[in-house]
């Protein structure tokens, strides 16, 4: 099977003149950054980017600048007294076993990953049974020597019943991939080795496999230059990459993204683009065919299409077309237009998000209602024959396998670490694998609620609350609040052992599923994109000032944090109302929205925000919220903030997190302090080892509290 294991488990200045007391906070004075008169103009009207010169952050001055603002920003975590005992109760926190869904592979073995509690990157293991101890079948801590080498997934070749396994690393959080292959029994490393993957999902195909990959980027410009051209190749095991077969481009759309996917019976290839619309396209042929025989199934981006399978002859795929909320349709590989498609299971009122096939020609469908998971057993002809039942709201992840009965998944809430368990689809009963235990915690002494609050429009907003039971709605309870709100990306229940810190003193935890999601299908998303992304920022107000009127908490008591679209959202939301937040957490975020569309990856953005190109009214609306660009130079007090970038981010390039803090610290906003953290080795966020992500928390955490003048250690 084509499994791929997704692992669960962005001159100078004097330094700072740094206040005692948790509410003692002093000016501080930030190192001077390199500056110009740059000028542009949109559609007649001039914006000034004076740190134009930070955009160049392999320039000398840029990486001075990065050495005197993390010397600021260390000497100020240093003097807050409880860090390292924050610190200190991090690790505690991390250190407990957790364990992953077993995939059952061609081989007849279980694979899962596992973590013993602080290794900074998860181990993949095999077993003949499931619940018995497996060995380690693949350990990327020992790839290097920090741990800043991630394992972003497995994929195992059908050929001699699962004889090769591939698979894929990120270095330093990077977006660019290595492929490496090794022999599945011996676990002998193969001589094949592909470099510059991006964005790609390797398929086996015979005695090789397809990936996607651009071209060797310019020498000192890899994490940053943007990324055009991607590319469908073939490589043929015991070659070297320069032999690669390439199976698909298109020059004519240098900006598409072009990915493979391959079924089972490995009979077809199919090629999904995207890159223009809020969908894909999908053209498909023989895998023994002609290299130029493609056939047409949808030529738009207009809607997703999501293949499942292969079935009886018929293409089995994941919908939005004609059904926001998707439904599963089937398709004649002769007569693959949408006029032909036929429907297998209708929208309905939740989102449909997966469908697993598994043995006795049944499949678990999984929908999304309300921001939380559901699941249900069908036959392969639509009909619903059961439900999964889940102890809350929650968030389930399935492994199943068409030549066997067997179904495990995992299942996750705010105060359920992800236990894994087995399910029968004759009967509907669930039996627990394995459950996840942190010592010296009580997870029954929290409680979570899920509010619906009312944005400026009138619309109802889903939010997540977690505290401890017994709190009290006087105003005084700290408050961490999360949102994203963008790019159809959902945000469901999860456990995260780091929140404990916050919650065991007394925090309450919200989580905000804002428009521009899809918690509620593509209407969703669209409601917060483009010349809707204003909603988006409503919503995220609306919620603060829900939980000031609520009695939860209020604006001195009251810390926002969003990371990449989520630290543009924290961005515009606090140049709105500075008012309403004590602290700001802005991590990776896209601040300068006249200018995104030029880095790396940044034009794929544009079916949600749209460009400064596009139009002057476009223009005019991106300059309006652009977090860069809206800052207040006026006087008014801003809440503490915190902005954190990494060097090796070439999703969101750190010149983003650059000038909004240069440009934050040169505005007159008072004297709460305005801090940027640079991390080395380390990228937009995924694969960040364990080590590095407690560092990042304690600052987190510590900086939140002191500035809201409470002491966790009392």
């Amino acid at each position: 099977m084509n499994h791929r294991i997704k692992l669960m488990m962005l001159p100078l200045g004097a330094a700072a003149a740094i206040g005692t007391g948790c509410s003692g906070n002093k000016a501080l004075s930030y190192p001077e950054a390199p500056s110009d008169n740059t000028v542009d103009v949109y559609f007649g009207t001039e914006v000034a980017d004076p740190y134009r010169p930070l955009e160049n952050d392999t320039a000398e001055a840029t990486l001075e600048w990065v050495k005197a603002e993390n010397a600021v920003t260390r000497k100020y975590m240093s003097q807050i007294p409880f860090r390292d005992s924050l610190s200190r109760r991090l690790t505690q926190l991390f250190d407990y076993p957790r364990v992953g869904v077993p995939e059952r592979a061609a081989d007849g073995r279980y694979y899962y990953y596992a973590n013993s509690g602080l290794q900074n990157q998860s181990v993949i293991y095999r077993t003949d049974s499931v619940g018995r101890q497996g060995e380690v079948f693949l350990d990327p801590n020992t790839l290097s020597d920090n741990g800043t080498v991630a394992l972003s997934g497995l994929f195992r070749s059908n050929v001699g019943k699962g004889r090769y396994t591939g698979y894929t690393i990120s270095r330093n959080g990077s977006d660019w991939e290595e492929i490496y292959v090794m022999d599945t029994d011996s676990r002998e490393l193969l001589p094949d080795h592909i470099e510059w993957a991006k964005f790609s999902e390797p398929h086996w195909l015979g005695e090789g496999f397809l990936y996607s990959a651009y071209p060797r980027p310019e020498e000192g410009k890899e994490y940053s230059n943007a990324n055009e051209n991607h590319q469908v190749y073939y490589h043929k095991l015991g070659t070297p990459q320069s032999a690669d077969a390439l199976i698909y481009e298109n020059p004519s759309k240098p900006l598409h993204f072009h990915t493979s996917w391959v079924p089972d019976s490995e009979e077809y290839i199919f090629i999904l683009g995207a890159g223009e619309g809020n969908g894909n396209s999908v053209i498909f042929r023989c895998a023994d065919g002609k290299p130029d025989a493609w056939t047409v199934m949808e030529p738009s981006q207009d809607y997703e299409i999501t293949p499942v399978d292969v079935v009886d002859g018929k293409i089995l795929f994941i919908t939005d077309y004609n059904a926001p909320n998707k439904r599963l349709m089937a398709a004649d590989p002769k007569k693959p237009a949408k006029e032909n498609w036929t429907e297998v299971i209708p929208e309905g009122e939740g989102v449909l998000t997966a469908v697993d096939l598994t043995g006795s020609d049944k499949m678990i469908v999984s929908y999304e209602q309300d921001a939380s998971g559901r699941a249900y057993v069908y036959d392969r002809k639509g009909n619903r024959l059961g439900a999964v039942e889940f102890p809350t709201f929650g968030t389930a992840y399935f492994s199943t396998d068409k030549g066997s009965d067997e179904v495990y998944y995992s299942f996750t809430s705010f105060t359920y670490p992800s236990a894994v368990y087995s399910f029968d689809t004759a009967t509907g009963a669930s039996t627990l694998v394995s459950e996840p235990t942190i010592k010296g915690v009580d997870l029954d002494d929290y409680v979570t609620e899920q509010v619906f609050y009312p944005s400026a429009d009138g619309t109802k907003i889903p939010m997540f609350l977690t505290y401890k039971k017994g709190i009290e709605r006087n105003g005084k309870n700290p408050v961490y609040l999360y949102g994203y709100g963008g790019f159809n990306v959902s945000l469901p229940p999860g456990f995260s052992s780091q929140r404990l810190v916050w919650l065991e003193n007394g925090g309450i935890y919200a989580q905000a599923n804002l428009r521009g999601g899809s918690e509620y299908g593509e209407a969703w998303h669209q409601a917060g994109t483009k010349m809707n992304k204003l909603n988006v920022f409503n919503d995220f107000i609306a919620a603060a000032e829900y939980l000031i009127g609520e009695g939860y908490t209020s604006p001195d008591y009251l810390a926002i944090e969003g990371a990449s679209n989520g630290g543009l959202l924290v961005g515009a939301t606090v140049n709105l109302r500075p008012d309403l937040f004590k602290v700001a957490l802005p991590g990776v975020g896209v601040m300068d929205m006249m200018r995104y569309h030029l880095f790396t990856i940044g034009w794929n953005w544009a079916n949600d925000y749209g460009t400064s190109a596009d139009s002057k009214e476009m223009a005019d609306y991106l300059l309006g919220y652009s977090p860069l660009h809206t800052i207040r130079n006026d006087g008014t007090p801003y809440p503490a903030i915190l902005v954190t970038t990494a060097d090796h981010d070439d999703r969101v390039v750190p010149a983003h997190s650059f000038k909004y803090a240069a440009t934050l610290q040169a505005a007159d906003t008072g004297d709460a302090p305005k801090l940027i953290s640079i991390q080395s080795d380390a990228g937009h966020g995924a694969g960040k080892p364990v080590s590095k992500l407690i560092g990042e928390l304690a600052d987190r955490y510590a900086f939140i509290f002191y500035n809201m003048g409470i002491d966790p250690t009392k």
